[in-house]
């Protein structure tokens, strides 16, 4: 028998054991919290990933009517290129720009052969590859044209504020780099020793990473090196890259190398962060502010991929596709590939955002903030694109 003293005792120390669990609890809830926290960065992409599987978007892949089909004279050998809600198409003998209905805003006939087209900030960059010549212009008017008397254009390039690099050749150098603002004033001029095979603009143009291709133990490598318009001499220049570079992309933590055979990272100190090899042919690559996509067809082994880069310390997130593919685009985040009668739409932990049927026919795309456009052998495709 307990007396009553007894009886108050037991109750008190139920309780106390009561509160000591429910403590212990929330200690133990507060733990896991805390460590969930600062570990998110290796799980919340896969469980966001995992969790857009089933709201995959469904585009229907009907093209568009009234001013499409565009129909392109001269066959597949034409450019387009998008910028500020208008298209900038570019055939051997014409320039045109048209807004996203199609609706043709200006035709304007160039003289140049070779020609390459550029376009951002909503203008039209166009030069003559091999030749001496380079204009930049809009629907409305012609801003500026350059002409090197006895030098030859190796390549040019438009930023996002409108500015343009030019690099030539140039006697007693490899090239030289020239970049001229929005009126065509030049402010910044530089010869080079070694070959310059592309340039990306960064800090809103306040400078550039150029990429070299040379040869380290008999073998052709890329370096990276990045300047200021206002300094003299580089910031850095990164060790060679095993690959035949193709075209680099600077972003504000250093830049990305799309190479024949493989592509890597330099980070914002000038050293190589990362470095991946193609599983079969390459096809196509892009990047946006660090964010990159490469497409490869291993038809021996009808292995087809999609490699996914998010930043440069990050190993390659590998997509099998079940279709041959045939172009990449990256925008706004997502990287845009199209295969054998489909495009289809990743996010950057490889959920699979949205998908589109469309004809076997198209050699390309162009992505705008609602549509993609078709790009078949003579003409011009639209399709609205929700992802």
């Amino acid at each position: 028998m307990y007396d009553a003293d007894d009886i108050v005792d037991l109750k008190n120390r139920k309780r106390r054991q009561k509160r000591l669990r429910r403590f212990i609890l929330i200690l133990l809830a507060a733990a896991i919290g805390t460590g969930l926290y600062f570990t998110r960065d290796m799980w919340y992409n896969k469980l966001r990933g995992i969790g857009q599987q089933y709201r995959t978007i469904v585009n229907s892949g009907k093209l568009a009517e009234g001013n499409f089909p565009i129909e392109v004279s001269g066959g597949a050998d034409y450019q387009l290129e998008f910028t500020d809600s208008k298209m900038i198409l570019m055939s051997d003998t014409y320039t045109y720009f048209y807004d996203t209905d199609g609706a043709l805003l200006k035709k304007r006939q160039h003289t140049y052969t070779n020609t390459v087209l550029r376009a951002a900030c909503g203008r039209a960059l166009l030069y003559e590859q091999g030749g001496n010549e380079l204009s930049v212009e809009d629907e409305d008017e012609v801003f500026y044209t350059k002409s090197f008397a006895k030098r030859l254009i190796l390549f040019a390039r438009i930023s996002e504020q409108g500015y343009t690099a030019a690099v030539t050749t140039y006697d007693n150098y490899s090239c030289a780099l020239e970049v001229y603002d929005k009126r065509g004033k030049v402010i910044y001029e530089r010869k080079c020793i070694e070959m310059v095979s592309d340039l990306s603009f960064i800090n809103d143009s306040k400078g550039c990473v150029l990429s070299y291709i040379t040869a380290e133990n008999g073998q052709l490598v890329t370096n990276v090196q990045e300047i200021s318009f206002s300094e003299k001499d580089e910031h850095w220049t990164s060790p060679g890259l095993n690959t035949l570079g193709l075209a680099v992309y600077g972003f504000d933590k250093g830049a990305f190398v799309y190479g024949a055979d493989a592509c890597g990272y330099v980070d914002g100190n000038g050293q190589i962060s990362s470095f991946y090899s193609y599983d079969g042919d390459r096809v196509a690559g892009a990047s946006e502010n660090g964010y990159s996509a490469v497409i490869a067809n291993n038809i021996d082994r009808r292995k087809y991929t999609l490699a996914l880069f998010k930043g440069g310390k990050t190993e390659a997130l590998i997509i099998d596709l079940e279709e041959p593919s045939i172009d990449v685009t990256v925008y706004e985040e997502l990287a845009y590939v199209m295969c054998q009668g489909k495009i289809k739409t990743y996010d950057f932990s490889g959920g699979l955002r949205s998908v589109a049927d469309v004809s076997d026919s198209y050699t390309g795309f162009v992505r705008s903030d609602d549509h993609i456009f078709l790009k078949g052998y003579n003409k011009i495709d639209r399709i609205d694109y929700e992802s």
